[in-house]
């Protein structure tokens, strides 16, 4: 049984859409089938949307990152 963890940021306090969620699960759970042959009926997709405090780069959160241009 595939499981795929799809982590992104969250942009300004707001998260993908509803329907990229639904293509990002679709698209992965095709991937799947396509190259490995897995059951798309096992194959499990979560996807976590990460504050950017909570994500850091080199030492710096996204936030600070994001805020001097890196």
């Amino acid at each position: 049984m595939p499981y795929v963890n799809i982590k992104v940021t969250r942009e300004n306090g707001q998260g993908i859409t509803v329907d990229e969620k639904k293509q990002l699960i679709e698209g992965t759970t095709n991937l799947l089938q396509d190259v490995l042959g897995k059951n798309p009926a096992t194959t499990v997709v979560v996807i976590d949307e990460v504050e950017t405090d909570n994500w850091g780069i080199a030492g710096q959160t996204v936030t600070e990152r994001r805020k001097v241009g890196n």
